[in-house]
Formats: structure tokens, sequence, C-alpha cells
């Protein structure tokens, strides 16, 4: 009846076709679109209609619950829209839907919007055991959106977070989440542990297993009393061997968890053991400052209670009553605060064993408690090893310190018993272990044991017999160090010194000799072995001492050789044997480079001034002009002429000029008019101005009027002084034509410069054009060209 009075015209041919074929799926879908438009009471008769035809469609089901749905979303929770969705949703149930996930997620969800827990927790669990297992995950986010409302029990959610973990590990995040949410640490703290020590978690938000474990440790230091009955102890512990890096953070933790259940001796032993393992300087602070933390806190809770006895009457007659527990406690900070930089330094010795200067630091820290210096001493040379040894100080400098300790206290038998196993170690250099002999040595010297000084050095400096060295060769036997010992120029200085104090000029010129003989003996050493024969009068052997160290040593190292040779050998045999010390000078000009000839040439024309004839003098500056370096022949000419002058007048020094300027004496150009300007002032004084004149001429011949305007300026003054009209004009004519000249030398430069660049790019254009044409033939065509066009200009010049 109802249907009937709902019937309109245009729905007349749609109502013929569902009563003609009423269980067509299509005549039902068509009669909806065409109505789509029409109240949902009017569309739900015809759902209900074609569903008791077609109970089994899901695509009527699924849009006709989709449309209550919507319908009842607008609608409060309390209006009965909700219960009309909720019944279809049951009635769509029944009809065997209930196999579609897509019926039950719509179902639960719509019960979830209406805060119906209990029933849309039923219905996930019909659902659940409804689907197959393959689209289980469909329900779950329902699941998981059901535990997180706020009037959700919560041991429901507990369950329903449980069985997702359960089914999906992967949110196992999620589930810890909510249960630390909830209070419940001892749960969280399991699941924690166990996705920690799972190798094939993977976390969903990106986490990592070091980020995990400290959120386990902060969980179980917060909440000791809740997690009772785990392995607290054991699980941080654990993590601290897997992860060294948060040694620091994992200790606090521990140290923490004791200190809240009141276990506070294990707390103490947890810091002290915390750092004493620390490896870096931040883990070590980071539990040092809880554990000073925690010895305030201490402190405050002693004197409260302290405080609080003292008002309190009845116990202060009382023997067991303890007083100096706040006491005790400010002694356990101080104590603290007195070993930190005992602790400190341990942690760098644990990062680097083998630091000397960390190792010398914290015997600094025992200088008033010789026992401590001693046991760190000896931990110190036991542990370090020479070749791994690190910082400034080299290694040998602990054993050194370490005997130092016995001497300053007067325990001179120890000292040397440290000094012998010293003599012993395995050193990376053999001056590390001459330094421990000499050191050796002069603790003996301090205390007035020459003798004894002299037999250490003298018993160091030996060289290992032929056996020693076959059993290093073979890997056996002494270090290899100890073998290169009696090599060390260090400990044989030492010797030297050491019998030049207290030896004899005899055993001390026999430690130069060896020196000389082992091949490590230097210029310097030379020198004092020669001034050791000098001052006791050993003339002739310091002499073999200077020719054995020029033969030793080649310029420059043995330029200060060669000084101290000649100048001591003039001294001595100067007057009385000059002959000796001409061959002398001779092998000192044959030694000597080239830039220093003319200091030894001047020298041996001193002595020629002083012990030999003039002729000679001006035949040794006759031999240097010759010999030394154009750079050094103007100092020589000049001295040559200064001397020549002296001894023979002026008519040698016109000889000596001529040969220097104008008989090929290989001057520079600069050098050479500067003799010419010295030669004209000569000729000058002589009053031969004409020969001066000549000069000037020819020196103009290289002098550039731009470039040295100086000596034409003198020419011009000479001309000015003692010349006339058409000396004058001869000098101006000159100079013009030495410009022209020079500026025309500059143009054909340029000019030749700019013909190889255009024809070296034609040649390059023909090249391009014919890349058959060989490039050698090019280049040599350009070279035949260029050195034609400098033959013309040395031509042009010439003329």
């Amino acid at each position: 009846m109802v249907a009937a009075m709902m019937i309109s015209p245009e729905d007349v041919p749609y109502e013929e076709d569902v009563l003609r074929e009423p269980f067509r799926l299509r005549c039902w879908t068509r009669y909806l679109s065409a109505i789509r438009s029409a109240p949902l009471a009017k569309r739900s008769v015809i759902y209900e209609r074609a569903l008791r035809a077609l109970p089994g469609s899901y695509k009527l089901w699924h849009a006709y619950l989709t449309e209550l749905a919507d319908a009842a979303r607008a609608m409060p929770v309390a209006h009965r829209a909700h219960a009309a969705l909720n019944s279809a949703f049951e009635r769509a149930l029944a009809a065997g839907m209930s196999r579609m996930p897509r019926v039950w997620h719509m179902y639960s969800s719509a019960l979830l919007d209406q805060r119906l827990l209990t029933r849309a927790r039923r219905a996930l669990d019909r659902a659940v055991r409804s689907l197959p297992v393959t689209q289980h995950h469909r329900m779950w986010q329902l699941l998981l959106r059901l535990a997180s409302l706020p009037g959700c029990p919560v041991p429901t959610a507990i369950r329903v977070l449980r069985r997702h973990f359960q089914f999906d590990p992967a949110h196992a995040e999620h589930f810890i989440a909510f249960l630390v949410s909830a209070g419940r640490w001892r749960e969280a703290a399991d699941h924690l542990a166990a996705a920690v020590n799972d190798d094939c978690f993977v976390s969903a938000k990106g986490r990592t297993k070091r980020q995990l474990l400290l959120d386990l440790c902060d969980l179980l230091a917060q909440h000791p009393e809740e997690v009772a009955g785990l392995p607290v102890d054991a699980i941080l512990r654990g993590s601290v061997r897997r992860f060294p890096d948060e040694a620091g953070a994992l200790w606090t933790c521990l140290a923490g968890n004791y200190a809240r259940v009141g276990l506070h001796g294990k707390a103490r032993d947890v810091f002290e053991e915390g750092v004493a393992t620390a490896t870096t300087v931040k883990d070590f602070r980071l539990v040092f400052e809880a554990y000073l933390h925690f010895e305030n806190a201490m402190i405050d809770v002693e004197l409260g209670e302290h405080g609080d006895a003292e008002e309190n009457t009845l116990g202060q007659g009382c023997w067991l009553a303890d007083r100096d527990d706040g006491d005790l406690a400010l002694a356990r900070l101080e104590r603290l605060l007195e070993r930190r930089p005992e602790l400190l330094n341990r942690v760098q010795l644990r990062q680097n064993p083998h630091d000397v200067q960390a190792w010398h630091a914290r015997a600094k820290l025992f200088d008033e408690d010789p026992a401590r210096k001693v046991a760190t001493y000896v931990e110190a040379v036991k542990t370090v090893d020479p070749a791994k040894a690190t910082g400034k100080p080299p290694p040998h400098t602990l054993w050194l310190a370490f005997a130092k300790m016995y001497e300053d206290r007067g325990l001179l038998d120890s000292a040397r018993e440290v000094l012998r196993r010293a003599t012993q170690a395995s050193f990376k250099a053999a001056d590390h272990l001459a330094a421990v002999w000499c050191e050796w040595a002069e603790m003996e010297l301090r205390h007035h044991n020459a003798n004894r000084a002299i037999e250490l050095i003298r018993q160091a400096t030996s060289e290992p017999s032929l056996e020693v060295r076959r059993q290093v060769a073979a890997g056996a036997g002494e270090p290899v160090v100890q073998t290169k010992l009696h090599r060390s120029l260090k400990l044989w200085c030492f010797y030297a010194d050491l019998m030049e104090t207290h030896g004899s000029p005899e055993s001390t010129c026999a430690v130069y000799d060896r020196m000389h003989e082992l091949g490590i003996i230097t210029p310097l050493l030379v020198l004092r072995h020669a001034s050791l024969l000098q001052e006791h009068k050993r003339f002739e052997d310091a002499f073999r001492v200077y020719e054995r160290g020029v033969r030793s040593f080649k310029y420059p190292h043995g330029e200060a050789i060669w000084a101290a040779y000649l100048t001591k050998f003039v001294e001595r045999h100067g007057a009385s044997k000059p002959e000796r010390v001409r061959d002398l000078f001779d092998d000192a000009v044959r030694h000597a480079p080239a830039e220093k000839k003319a200091a030894v040439y001047m020298q041996y024309a001193r002595f020629e001034e002083d012990f030999g004839l003039a002729k000679r003098v001006l035949k040794v500056y006759e031999e240097a002009a010759a010999a030394v370096p154009g750079r050094d022949k103007l100092a020589v000419y000049e001295a040559y002429v200064a001397r020549a002058t002296a001894l023979f007048g002026v008519l040698k020094a016109r000889e000596i000029y001529h040969q220097a300027i104008l008989h090929g004496g290989g001057l520079p150009d600069a050098d050479a008019r500067v003799l010419c300007l010295q030669f004209a002032d000569l000729e000058i004084g002589l009053g031969e101005a004409h020969r001066a004149r000549a000069l000037y001429v020819y020196a103009s011949g290289f002098t550039d009027p731009t470039a040295h305007p100086d000596f034409w300026r003198r020419w011009n003054d000479f001309e000015v002084r003692h010349g006339d009209e058409c000396t004058f004009r001869e000098m101006l004519r000159v100079k013009r034509t030495v410009a022209a000249a020079n500026a025309g030398a500059g143009a054909v430069a340029q000019l030749a410069e700019q013909v190889l660049a255009d024809d070296a790019m034609e040649q390059m254009d023909a090249a391009v054009a014919a890349p058959k044409r060989p490039l050698l033939a090019c280049a040599a065509q350009q070279a035949d060209h260029a050195s034609g066009f400098d033959e013309q200009c040395k031509r042009r010049r010439l003329v």
C-alpha cells in the first residue's frame, strides 16, 4: 500500500520492469538511478524491495548502507537514524555480507563514531573471525582507533594492541608508547628490551637500536619499583658492552636505579665503576657530574635527618645514634673533588696508553705521595711502547724522571738500577738511548763520581762485537737501537766534553780521532779538536786535523774549516815556511767553488803583502781576475789597481786598466763602465785629457743615454772643463748616434717579432688549407727566416 501510494507517473515504467523481472539487478539499479533526487525515505523503500528480491547483492547493500551512513553522520548520536543504520548493517551481515571486509569496516566505523565501544569491539572481533587472514590488516586500523579512544578501558586497549603487535611487529613502538602512557612500566620495559635484543627488528619511526636502548634505560631508572623483577643490572651492563659510545648515560641510569630504590652504597659503587671505566672525556664528565649531584643530594638528606634528630629528644642518649653521617658525606664529596684530576688523567690514558705527556702529568699529581708516584712510573715504563709513543716528550723521559725522583731522595742505588734497565729498553731512536746514558753519567758527575761516568760513556760508545751484530741481523739478541748506539753523535759529544774536563789531552784527542774514524764528526767538532791541540802547543797535529777536516767536508760545510786552517797556518808558518803556505792557498783555491774563490784570493794576496814579494802580490791578483766569476771581477780589479798603484805607480795601473777593459777582461758592461770612469779619472789626474776623452768615447758604445744619464752628465762636465767647442759637439754627436742606435735596435727587435708572428700566421693558414703538408717543414722554414733576419740586424748594427 505504502509503495503504491508513493508511485508517481514517472516511476510507472520502472515499476513495470521490476515487477516483470524482480530478480534482475539492472532493473533495480536503473530505477534507483532515476529517483536519485528523491527523498531518502522513498529510496529506502525501493532498496528494501530490491534487497528482498536480491538479498545477496553486494552492490545493492553497499549503496544502501552508504546512503544510510551519510544521512546518519549529520544526525546526533541519539537519533534513530543511527539505530536504523546499525539494524541495516546487522541484516546485511545476516544476508551473507559477512565475507565482505568493506561492510565490516563501514559497520565498525559507524559504531566508533557513535562511541559504542563495546559493540564496536564485538563487531571487530566478529569481523576478524569471519574474514580470511589476508584481509585482517583492514580491521587493525579500526582496532587501533578503538584502543586510542579516551573512553576505551585500559585492559581492552592493551589486549587490542597486544594482538595487533603479534599480528604486525613493525608497530611495536605504538604499543610501547601506549603502555608508557598507561603507566604499564613493566610491560613497556619488557617489550623495549625484546625490540632491542631482536636483530630483525626495524623501527617504523626510523629510530635506531641505540635510541630504543636509551628509552629503556630511562624507563628502568625512572621507575625502579614498577619494573622490579627485571634484571636491570644485567640489561644495563650488557648495553654498556654493546653500545660503548653511550656508556656514560648507561652507567648514570644504572646508578640512578639503585639510588631510587635506596641502595645508596650500590649506587656509589656503580658511579665508581663508571668513572673508572670511562674511555672518553664526554662519558667521564657525564658520570662524574651525576656522581657529584648524587653526593650533594646525600649531604642534603643527611643534614636534614640530623636536624630532625636534634629536634627529637628521645634518641639523644642512645649510643647507637649516628651523628657523623653528615661529616662522612662531606668527606666523601671533598675526596671525590680531589680525585677528579686523577680520574680524568686515567681516562686519557685509557684512550691512549702510550701518551708520554699524560703519564708525566699523572706522576706530577702524586708529588705528595712517593709510593703512588713510584707505582705510576713503574706502570708507565711497563705500558708505554716506544714504537707507539705519542706526545711531545720522547718515551725515554719517563725513565729519566723515574731515576731523578730516586736521586732527589738520595736513593742512588735505586736510580742506578732504573737507568740500567732503561739502557736495555727498546727505544725507537738511538738518540733516546744516548740521552739515558748521558743522564746516567751526569748523575754520577753530580755526585762527584767522574771515573764512573767516564767508564759508563766508554761502555756506551764501545762497538758491539761481530757475534752480536750477527744475532741482530738474524732477528735475535739485543734490540737494533743498542747496536747503533756507538754511532750516536750526541753520546760522542758528551764523551768529548767529559774527557776535556776530566781527562787528559791524549784521551780527548783519542775520542775525536774515533769520531773521525766512525764518520760522525762535524765541522764544529773538527774546529774544537784543532783548537784543543793548539792550546797544548801541538800545532802540527792541529794542522793534520784541519787537513783531515777539509778532506772530509766539502763546501759549504768545510768553509769554516778552510778559513780557520788558512788563518792559523799563516800565523804559524807565514814568515818561516812561505812555500807551504802558498801550496796550501793553491789547494784552497782548487777546492773552493766559484763564488768563494774571490775571498780565498784576497786572503792569499794579504799573505803575500805581509810575507811575500810585490810581484807575487800582483801575480795573485792577476790569477784572481782570471779565475773569479764575472760578478766578482770588479772588486778584484779595484783591489788589483789599488795595490799596483801603491807598489809600482800609475803606469802599472794603466796596464791593468787596459787589460781589464780593452783586452778581454770578462767584465759585464756595468762593471766595465765603472772601470772606464775610474781610468778616465786617473788620466785626468795625470793631465792626459785626450786619453780620458778616448775612454769616454769607448764607454759610450755600451751606455744608453736614457738608461745611464749619470755617465753622460760626467762626460758633459768633463768637456766643459777640459774641452772646446769641437770636442763638445763631437760628444753631442756621439750621444745622438748612440741614442739612435739603441732606439733603432728596439724598433728592429719589435719589427722582427712582428715579422715572425705574421709569417707564423701565414704558415698556419697554409697548413689548414693543405693539411697533408708536414708541420716540421713549416717550423724549419720559420726558423730559417728568423735566423736570416737576425743576420740582417747584426749587419745593420755593425754599419
